[in-house]
């Protein structure tokens, strides 16, 4: 080959492509591999590749299930450095979930120490947890991995070997169910009861006629670890049809009578969806339900789970509406919820959604292709064994001429030769009638290799006979294994078999029913609407008393409240703060109850954060709809607004636009109120009409209201009507409004001497 000199020009290749080719072909191969390689369980074995690699590793580690337990940290820190390049994080959390039976409908780690719980505790740090293979995932999963019934492929690295799928032996995708989220796509699928799974995959290889709806005969439905009730049984033939549809779950409740005639509901399964954080979500709704005087039923509640199941106790008054009770906590909460259903999992390579008869179909035909390669490698090694076995008792019975062309051969080969070929050049003999003996020998090179390699000791006359038995079984597993590889129905059978072994050891009983139930209805008890009176202190703790109480204790309130509201308890209040923001509140979040009661903060019932806004401006929504609002801000700014505009049910809406640094100081009804004064700290005064102000939207900023000397910003708003007498305070001096002189919107004003 010639080289090139250093004068030489490189050769420069441009291949022009169109840049939007190539994202989409890089988005596409990106898009593969997160759905193949990551996301996705293989519809075979029903895991997802980090999955199979960490039970792979752990099998390859050694932690059987009848071994000690070996420590996280080594599992997933091999896994990583052989298999799974992808961070410790995913691994350890596939660890984890396969851990769990709460999750799992077969777990297939066996976990030692924190691995979490139902509640949505986290697992310890995996240097403090230990975990082996489960019993069922060892022999159902990983065994005959000597026996090539699976294809094996390199490594990230290309240092180690991993198989591209593991043997499972019975149908995980359905008995573990799956989750995960792809590139355009995502999997959800149930677990499922493993007696029922194995009697469906029966049914199917006595007749692949079946349909789907004689298949739910055996398999009726998910059966979920945590229990629970599926209300739409009805409607589970055509998801499991489609693979695609919604599963109805509900808790499971039941009443206990307590002391003095009263009755406690106790929630014993709940639904599958509410596993983790959603338990304590579950609780704090129920709180809700109670503070927003949604129920007076419930006295107490607790939770009082443990590792024997789950326990929540609600304590009931007496007279309480028990079916009423249940149908609120299924209507409002999450003790009914729906099971988002898309059985997709990738088949011949590619993501397919499945239906049940599907997923079962793929699982026999896998079976059939694992048993296949499993028997043709006995069968392979029983003819090896049966070759070297006939060649061993053909030689008993010549066992003196051997030991004679041993005696007479000058090294290994020449005595071989003599053994396969019968050449006895070379080779002294006793006798011409041993050469012509031996010139008849034609052992294989195999037999030759087991005769020069056996020991005299098997010359005894029990060692022969036992040859003989073996040789005997030998045949007969043979004959066993040609027939399951020629016969479909020998192979059926022990593939039935298999299945009806893990049934036997490893089936439980249906945990989940499944009925056709009505919807709960759950009617909310009418409020009596009636007059309230809400009282806000000083610090924004509110509460709301009736108009009675309020007139009995009219002086106090007035003196210790900020804002004083007179409204309908089905009403709304609205507080506008120095952030420009409208808050709205429900009066019934507001506590109703005696004049001396603390209340609670406005923050708590509303978006309003007392830490970083204030309230300038409290008022019930019907009179804010009522009338025209008018704003400013310190820096001036001015609009006024109609009412109707915060007639919203949003919690939380911008009043106004502020610049930044700016805040609002005062938003005021406009009724009878002529002109305004504007007041700065550094004593400017401006009195303008009113109706300069233009009207503007809640979402714009305004006009200027008054020039501003730089550093000067507004400190007091006042509203004047004609003829009424208005006074001011400056630097502790009162000042008669209606005398000063009227100037123009958006001028300097007047300085007021100290």
């Amino acid at each position: 080959m010639a080289s090139r000199t250093k004068s030489q020009p490189i050769e420069e290749t441009i291949i022009k492509t169109e840049f939007s080719d190539i994202m989409q072909k890089s988005y596409i191969d990106y898009a593969m591999s997160v759905i193949i390689s990551r996301a996705l369980p293989d519809v075979r074995d029903g895991l997802k590749p980090v999955q199979r690699r960490t039970l792979y590793d752990m099998y390859e580690l050694g932690i059987r299930y009848d071994k000690p337990y070996r420590k996280s940290a080594r599992i997933v820190g091999d896994t990583m450095g052989k298999y799974h390049p992808h961070g410790d994080s995913s691994i350890y959390e596939a660890l984890v979930v396969m851990s769990q039976d709460f999750k799992k409908g077969m777990a297939l780690v066996d976990g030692h120490g924190n691995f979490g719980s139902i509640e949505g505790d986290g697992a310890a740090a995996m240097r403090y947890t230990e975990a082996r293979l489960q019993k069922i995932a060892q022999e159902a999963m990983l065994s005959d991995l000597d026996k090539d019934v699976v294809d094996f492929m390199p490594n990230f690295d290309e240092t180690e070997k991993e198989p591209q799928v593991l043997p499972c032996r019975f149908p995980n995708l359905l008995v573990n169910g799956s989750e995960g989220i792809a590139v355009g796509m995502v999997t959800s699928m149930p677990p499922h009861n493993l007696s029922e799974v194995v009697n469906a995959v029966k049914a199917y290889m006595q007749n692949p006629a079946i349909t789907t709806e004689e298949l739910m005969k055996y398999l009726p439905g998910p059966d979920f670890p945590t229990g629970g009730i599926v209300t739409n049984k009805s409607e589970l033939l055509n998801i499991y049809e489609t693979g695609t549809g919604k599963i109805r779950i509900r808790g499971k409740m039941t009443v206990e009578e307590a002391k003095g005639g009263k009755k406690r509901l106790v929630i014993t399964e709940i639904p599958y969806t509410m596993i983790g954080a959603n338990i304590s979500k579950f609780l704090t709704d129920v709180v809700a339900l109670i503070d927003a005087k949604k129920t007076t039923d419930i006295v107490d509640i607790s939770n009082q789970s443990s590792k024997e199941g789950i326990r929540i106790v609600l304590e009931l008054k007496k007279d309480a509406d028990v079916e009423n009770l249940k149908n609120m906590l299924l209507k409002k909460t999450k003790l009914e919820d729906t099971f988002g259903v898309n059985m997709l999992a990738v088949a011949g390579g590619r993501p397919e959604t499945l239906g049940l008869k599907d997923i079962i179909i793929h699982h026999v035909n896998f079976q059939k292709e694992i048993n296949t390669r499993k028997y043709r490698t006995l069968l392979n090694k029983e003819m090896d064994k049966k070759e070297v076995q006939e060649g061993l008792i053909k030689a008993c019975d010549v066992i003196d001429l051997i030991i004679e062309i041993l005696r007479g051969s000058t090294d290994m080969k020449m005595a071989k030769a003599c053994l396969m070929e019968g050449n006895t050049e070379g080779i002294r003999f006793k006798s011409r009638i041993s050469k012509k003996m031996a010139e008849q020998l034609r052992f294989t090179e195999r037999q030759a290799t087991a005769i020069l390699e056996m020991r005299l000791y098997k010359l005894i006359g029990l060692e022969i006979e036992a040859l003989l038995k073996d040789h005997e079984q030998t045949l007969k597993n043979i004959a066993t294994y040609k027939d399951i590889l020629l016969n479909p129905k020998s192979m059926d059978k022990v593939i039935i078999k298999e299945l009806e072994g893990y049934q036997k050891e490893f089936g439980r009983e249906r945990r989940t029913a499944i009925i056709d139930a009505d919807e709960a209805v759950f009617e909310e008890k009418k409020i009596e609407e009636m007059d309230v009176v809400v009282m806000i202190d000083r610090f924004g703790y509110a509460r709301a008393v009736d108009p009675i109480t309020y007139e009995r204790n009219k002086e106090a309130a007035d003196a210790e409240n900020r804002f004083i509201l007179q409204t309908l308890n089905t009403g709304r209040i609205c507080v506008f703060t120095n952030r420009g923001q409208m808050h709205s509140v429900k009066v019934l979040d507001i506590p109703f109850g005696k004049f001396r009661d603390k209340g609670t903060p406005i923050d708590n019932i509303s978006n309003y954060d007392s830490q970083s806004e204030y309230a300038i401006h409290i008022a019930p929504m019907n009179d804010v709809i009522m009338q025209k609002l008018m704003f400013v801000s310190k820096y001036a700014m001015m609009k006024q607004v109609y009412g109707t505009e915060f007639d919203v049910t949003k919690r939380t809406v911008a009043a106004t636009m502020l610049s930044p640094g700016d805040e609002l100081i005062c938003v005021c009804p406009i009724v009878n109120q002529k002109f305004a004064v504007l007041q700065t700290k550094g004593g400017m005064f401006l009195k303008f009409m009113i109706d300069e102000v233009p009207q503007k939207k809640k979402a714009a900023v305004g006009v200027r209201g008054m020039k501003l000397a730089p550093k000067d910003e507004l400190e007091e708003v006042y509203f004047v009507e004609e003829g009424v007498l208005t006074t001011g305070t400056y630097n502790g001096r009162e000042i008669e409004l209606n005398r000063l002189k009227l100037a123009r919107r958006d001028t300097k004003g007047t300085k007021m001497r100290s």
